[in-house]
């Protein structure tokens, strides 16, 4: 399989566990290629300002708590 069309046309060949096994896959290697990437941006300090800014509002006061934060959308 060469190309995108030729990997869908293999999906739509799957089971529906099949599939389910597939996606669970994929996620596990997305977020291990988020992982990577985070690690790789954290190390050549691309990340430094951001967590720098984040420390200076934690000193500030101006932060809310997590759950309040994702349970008012």
């Amino acid at each position: 399989m060469n190309s995108l069309a030729e990997i869908e046309a293999a999906i739509m060949q799957l089971s529906e566990g099949e599939i389910r096994d597939l996606s669970n896959w994929l996620q596990e290697y997305i977020n291990h290629s988020w992982d990577k990437q985070i690690e790789a941006d954290a190390k050549s300090g691309r990340l430094d300002r951001l967590i720098q800014r984040a420390k200076a509002d934690i000193d500030a006061n101006q932060v809310k708590p997590l759950d309040e934060v994702l349970n008012n959308p």
